[in-house]
């Protein structure tokens, strides 16, 4: 569903669309316009975080290697600014259940480590077959040296897939997509947990194209988010979740040099 134009003629929302919002700006109404827009346009609240992300990361290939501290800055903070943009029209996240959040991250970032390397023992190609480019593994210290440079990145990199990746993924994948699949038209009419085979199994396939080098692992790992939010109805504990599962992730690779992760 394509965005439409930020159109002046755009009709204005009722008091029950832009609760909060009315106010205008010492810089010239753009965010009441804004708000304007979004309150008619709740499908592109929840996706434009997530697409400014992945078009600020087409920036990483742009770069040379030793960038790609700055390149991750660029889109951790890029994103966050979206969400930020967003925030006021966000539905409601729910609680953060941070004691099964925290479990559920641990164990999920276990099973794609192990599923993972369970499938290459079976001989499944780790790279998407029908996904174009291949998969490599790069140990980051062989162009990045041991000293401060290979530390920055790992730290942006990790704090990037802790928060920004979290948060914008779960607000599209959790909070738009799996509601959109059971009603596209009507998807904020869509409790949060409203479960259909469709939406729970189609979202899940779909992950194979976002993370094509662990493409049959992501799948597992998705049906695992679902089942989550279905138990709890809570996007907060989803992004938590998903922040602990990246920042596990992330420390076991750096931890044990297992960089088929990376």
């Amino acid at each position: 569903m394509p965005p439409d134009a930020l159109d002046p003629a755009l009709p204005e929302p009722t008091e029950e669309q832009m609760p909060d919002s009315t106010e205008t700006t010492p810089s010239g109404g753009w965010r009441h316009r804004l708000d304007r827009y979004l309150a008619l346009r709740p499908d592109w609240v929840l996706i434009a975080p997530f697409m400014a992300y992945l078009l600020l990361l087409s920036i990483q290939g742009m770069l040379p290697y030793e960038w790609r501290a700055l390149a991750g800055a660029i889109r951790g903070a890029g994103g966050l600014v979206v969400v930020w943009l967003v925030w006021r029209h966000l539905p409601p996240l729910g609680r953060a259940h941070i004691g099964i959040a925290f479990v559920a991250g641990v164990l999920v970032a276990a099973g794609w480590v192990a599923g993972q390397h369970f499938f290459n023992w079976l001989g499944i190609a780790q790279h998407l077959p029908v996904y174009p480019g291949t998969f490599e593994a790069i140990d980051p210290r062989e162009k990045l040296g041991v000293g401060g440079l290979f530390w920055t990145t790992v730290v942006m990199r990790i704090a990037v897939a802790t928060v920004t990746v979290a948060i914008v993924e779960e607000l599209f994948w959790r909070g738009f997509l799996l509601r959109a699949f059971v009603s596209w038209s009507d998807f904020e009419k869509v409790p949060l947990g409203r479960f259909t085979w469709f939406s729970f199994l189609g979202i899940s396939l779909l992950s194979m194209f976002e993370h094509p080098d662990n493409w049959l692992v992501s799948v597992f790992c998705w049906f695992a988010y679902n089942g989550l939010l279905y138990w709890k109805k809570s996007l907060l504990c989803l992004i938590i979740t998903h922040g602990v599962t990246n920042l596990a992730l992330y420390i076991y690779v750096v931890a044990s040099n297992d960089w088929i992760f990376w």
